[in-house]
């Protein structure tokens, strides 16, 4: 098992990114959540990982912070939640939002995530109810903490926001709607989908 990794960032196309580790590149798969806070490009990340094994392939899966981590564990634990599935959970809800739907029995809130359905959303709350780690204060909320807007914007951040959340689950149209009214300015690609995504959450 591959408990941690740590390089320079190379490449960064949501959810994919690409971590130089002495000259082997190590393609990450990586929520929202983990982008929010990465730093600019050539800067040295260090994330903790998952790595799933398939008959087809070994996916390596990377996490900003340890709760994440530990949350994705626990998604991939729920019968029908598989890690596609939980990284998309992941980048649509912050853990305090998971946590309260949980907690409030709020199954309209995880339906709103692609992939989820109505018995899939009941499923999380009756099976995750007991098993959620403990929540860390000190995290929440902690994709407000704006590094990803160092990097430098470019012309095409909204077409990229848009094959990010259609990597995500989300339909084309439905992403593309996402992002339309979101005025582009200066702000990067994970700006965009940051917004894009707390406005499907309303």
């Amino acid at each position: 098992m591959i408990g941690f990794i740590r390089g320079k960032l190379v490449t960064k196309t949501p959810p994919l990114l690409v971590l130089d580790v002495q000259g082997v590149g190590y393609e990450i798969e990586a929520p929202m959540t983990t982008f929010y806070n990465l730093p600019p490009m050539g800067e040295t990340v260090h994330l903790h990982t998952h790595l799933v094994v398939r008959e087809d392939a070994h996916i390596l899966f990377g996490f900003s912070t340890e709760a994440d981590r530990v949350m994705f564990r626990a998604l991939i634990k729920v019968n029908g939640v598989g890690p596609k599935l939980a990284l998309t959970i992941l980048s649509g809800q912050s853990a305090d939002e998971f946590h309260r739907c949980i907690q409030d029995n709020d199954t309209a809130a995880l339906i709103r995530l692609p992939g989820v359905g109505k018995k899939t959303a009941e499923r999380l709350i009756i099976e995750m109810r007991d098993k959620l780690p403990a929540r860390d204060e000190s995290s929440i909320d902690n994709t407000s903490s704006g590094q990803g807007s160092e990097n430098q914007p470019r012309s095409n951040a909204k077409q990229e926001a848009i094959s990010a959340l259609c990597a995500l689950g989300y339909k084309a149209q439905d992403a593309s709607k996402m992002v339309q009214g979101i005025a582009q300015e200066d702000k990067s690609c994970e700006d965009i989908i940051r917004l894009a995504l707390q406005g499907k959450a309303k």
